[in-house]
């Protein structure tokens, strides 16, 4: 914690410390109290492991890689997108449809408490209320633009236009506030994607 203070590096890497995870508290600390340093977290698990990638999404960390199964070029690729402010942990959760379902489980599960609105700092346009309705619903930036009929790079803007607005630190984040918020609903995505909320609108009184 005290090299992340003296030096603001902008991409930390961090060893899980399979099996006891406490590496996983050390980047929940700096992702806390150090909003502007990436973390990616290593694991030297040699099983695919569902539960362990669950909890370093939940630390808000940008990439999980296990070092057994990584090449070379696959960690310089994830450290070059996580300093350009990508998130390539989104790729592990497409990849695991059922660490996906728990994820969106627990934010709706998370959302049915009714915690008050808090987070929101601009209401969202109806594009970028769409936008989020398709990353909730488990697609890609690339399918996103693919569906939309538009570019990667508008697709990219969206997402970063929307994580500002609604102070989220990654997709899952964001999807976590929209969804605890009545911004989107993952039972009728498709209706919300298109039309205001009536909860953006809200917002933009």
């Amino acid at each position: 914690m005290t090299q992340v203070a003296e030096n603001s590096p902008d991409v930390v890497l961090l060893d899980i410390d399979y099996p006891s995870l406490s590496g996983l508290e050390v980047g929940r600390k700096i992702i806390r109290h150090f909003p502007g340093t990436r973390v990616v977290m290593l694991s030297a698990n040699p099983y695919d492991n569902d539960a362990e990638l669950f909890e370093v999404i939940k630390t808000g960390a940008v990439a999980y890689l296990r070092s057994r199964h990584c090449t070379a070029k696959d960690f310089t690729d994830t450290i070059r997108r996580a300093s350009n402010g990508e998130y390539p942990i989104n790729d592990s959760v497409n990849s695991r449809p059922k660490v996906a379902d728990r994820v969106l489980r627990q934010f709706q599960e998370i959302s049915s408490i009714g915690r008050p609105l808090k987070d929101i700092t601009a209401p969202l346009t109806r594009k970028e209320l769409q936008v989020l309705t398709l990353i909730a619903e488990g697609n890609s930036n690339k399918q996103i633009a693919n569906l939309l009929g538009i570019s990667d790079q508008t697709i990219k803007n969206h997402v970063s236009a929307i994580l500002r607005k609604i102070n989220a630190n990654y997709r899952a984040h964001a999807v976590f506030i929209a969804i605890r918020d009545g911004l989107i609903s993952i039972q009728t995505g498709q209706d919300t994607g298109y039309q205001e909320s009536s909860s953006a609108q809200r917002h933009a009184t």
